[in-house]
């Protein structure tokens, strides 16, 4: 279940009633599918052939079908990321820089763990959104935030996106941003 960390304050909102309120209010998308649908075997498997990525999207397709339709979603695909992925460290470099895009960010989490960093209202400033299975989140277009994985560094995610091309990165530099997150 997510959890969100106010970086300002380390204050702390658990509950998934008490999370999609906050979220909701920094214009946030969350919802939860439940994880227990997807077939054990897949649970906690983070290397995924082309059938078992099949298998997550056929699991999922009815919830996918739905957040595509009521948000405009055109198509989709999964993430898996490990230490098993190649050039892994090289990917987060990448992901671990505050950006924002054109379209929505959007990730289900099927399996481990992530974490977005979101710049919020001004009252709030950055938060953190850790993310379990799950858990489904929509970061707006041109909202600043980045995606990265937790210290377990494994994850499952369908991905959503209006381009067919995927979303593009546009770098947003922001002086009162502070990368740790302790």
């Amino acid at each position: 279940m997510a959890e969100v960390r106010i970086r300002n304050t380390n204050e702390r909102i658990q509950g998934e009633e008490n999370v999609r309120s906050f979220l909701e209010k920094q214009e946030v998308l969350y919802e939860h599918w439940n994880p227990a649908k997807l077939p054990v075997s897949l649970q906690d498997k983070f290397v995924l052939s082309d059938e078992d990525k099949q298998q997550i999207l056929t699991t999922f397709d009815s919830e996918i079908r739905d957040l595509a339709e009521r948000r405009g979603y055109l198509t989709w695909d999964i993430i898996a990321l490990s230490d098993d992925t190649p050039n892994l460290n090289e990917l987060l470099v990448k992901f671990e820089q505050v950006h924002t895009h054109t379209e929505d960010e959007v990730r289900a989490i099927t399996a481990g763990r992530g974490i977005f960093i979101i710049k919020g209202t001004d009252d709030v400033g950055y938060f953190d959104v850790e993310l379990t299975a799950g858990d489904v989140i929509s970061v707006p277009e041109n909202k600043p935030h980045f995606f990265t994985l937790m210290d377990n560094r494994q994850i499952v995610a369908v991905r959503l996106f209006i381009e067919k091309e995927g979303w593009i990165a546009q770098p947003f530099d922001d002086p009162s941003f502070q990368k740790s997150n302790a």
